[in-house]
């Protein structure tokens, strides 16, 4: 897209995002997040009917009597967006590629933060960190954020989730809310979603076209080049034991992915890119507005 059209773009995706901010998911944010960001304070002397759960052993150790910890709600949240924008994100079957659906959700959850006044930065990344944004406040930086999804060209063509969480881990002192983007096209990543889960909120949004989990049936030979390198392969979609095994190997990628995420405790959010991107996110939401109290 040239200038022109990407501001275009990135007006269209303000007016139909802001809108549904405004009427719904802004709402869902603040009833998820809010009161849930608490820092230390200070300790005092347990009481009884205190929360267990709260005592500092360490000061109980050397005081020889049960102390508790006091906390404060944070008043303001820092919400970090992480965004895949490898080769294989500029791939889409249906209307639109996975990039620009990635801006979108990015929107969202960038105006969200900016109407509960909470922060908003943006690391985007393939298999090394290309652009890091620090987290600001303001209509213009968010704007800034969504430009730069449509817009930026990245140097390299892999993905690393592993470096781009170490990465954010070491920008991030206080704990934030992480919203990764990716289809999960990676080597491992177990131990840095593990880490980053302890440390903050996270929250991966799984982007996968239908055309990576299955390929149509139809009288074609393809010659492909895996978008993120590796050898030319031929695609005999008339074949129907290459299409088995094509969607037998998704199937099994699948399947490792959430069994990583499982492990660590993180529930996900999965988006078709050939479909609206909202409704998942706000039903993801719901339910775990339901699952977690706030503290």
């Amino acid at each position: 897209m040239n200038t022109a059209e990407i501001l275009k773009k990135v007006r269209q995706i303000e007016i139909k995002t802001g809108r549904l901010v405004s009427e719904t998911f802004a709402g869902q944010y603040q009833s998820v997040f809010k009161g849930r960001g608490v820092e230390f304070s200070d300790v005092r002397e347990y009481v009884p009917g205190d929360d267990v759960r709260s005592i500092d052993w360490n000061v109980t150790a050397r005081c020889s009597k049960p102390f508790v910890k006091n906390f404060v709600e944070e008043r303001e949240l820092t919400l970090m967006i992480l965004c895949d924008i490898s080769a294989s994100h500029a791939f889409g079957s249906g209307a639109k590629p996975k990039s620009e659906a990635a801006a979108e959700l990015a929107a969202m959850f960038a105006f969200s933060a900016l109407k509960n006044s909470d922060k908003t930065g943006l690391l985007l990344f393939t298999d090394k960190p290309e652009l890091y944004i620090p987290p600001r406040k303001g209509k213009n930086h968010s704007l800034r954020i969504i430009r730069e999804l449509l817009a930026y060209t990245p140097v390299n063509r892999g993905t690393d989730v592993s470096l781009a969480l170490k990465t954010v881990n070491k920008l991030m002192k206080r704990r934030g809310i992480i919203i990764l983007i990716s289809d999960f096209n990676s080597p491992a990543y177990a131990r840095e979603v593990r880490l980053t889960e302890r440390r903050h909120d996270l929250i991966p949004v799984v982007i996968t076209d239908r055309f990576e989990k299955s390929l149509p049936e139809a009288g074609a030979l393809l010659i492909a080049e895996p978008l993120e390198g590796g050898p030319v392969f031929t695609a005999d979609l008339a074949n129907p034991s290459f299409r088995k095994a094509y969607a037998s190997a998704a199937a099994a990628r699948r399947a490792e992915m959430e069994e990583v995420l499982k492990s660590a405790g993180t529930d996900w959010i999965d988006i078709d890119p050939a479909l609206p991107v909202y409704n998942p996110v706000i039903k993801f939401f719901s339910k775990r507005r339901k699952k977690f109290k706030p503290l």
